[in-house]
């Protein structure tokens, strides 16, 4: 891990993919899977502003929905996007087929309460944070 990059890992959430594959993700995978997004089922491209720099970003990352709640699997630590969206108090997510807005962020670490999320997010609960935010209705 880069010394600049120890930031990410904090206890309950910590960074367990290889700085290379970061590189290979941002570079090759998250342009294309941006452009086809909307046909891959998972994929979830979650639109936020920097909290320094207001500036708009667009992440991709597998997110999960059940009922009202959304998940995020966090095996990259606590990225940027991550804080960003924990600062703002939500984001826009562009699901499988839909886009909402999520409000109420919050990290569950390591081995906290996931059960009323899929069963994916369970198994991933024992190894990795999982940020959990609500959909908003409203939107």
């Amino acid at each position: 891990m880069r010394i600049e990059d120890e930031y990410k890992s904090k206890p309950g959430v910590p960074y367990i993919f290889p700085d290379w594959l970061d590189g290979i993700q941002n570079k090759y995978v998250s342009p294309l899977v941006k452009r086809f997004q909307r046909y891959i089922p998972t994929f979830t491209v979650i639109e936020h502003k920097g909290r320094k720099s207001g500036k708009p970003y667009k992440t991709v990352v597998h997110g999960y929905t059940k009922g009202s709640s959304f998940a995020v699997m966090l095996g990259h630590g606590k990225a940027d996007w991550v804080r960003n969206v924990l600062a703002a108090g939500g984001a826009d997510v562009h699901l499988f087929r839909r886009s909402v807005h999520i409000t109420n962020p919050r990290i569950v670490p390591i081995g906290g309460d996931v059960s009323n999320l899929p069963l994916i997010v369970r198994l991933a609960a024992r190894r990795v944070g999982i940020l959990v935010a609500d959909i908003d209705s409203a939107a």
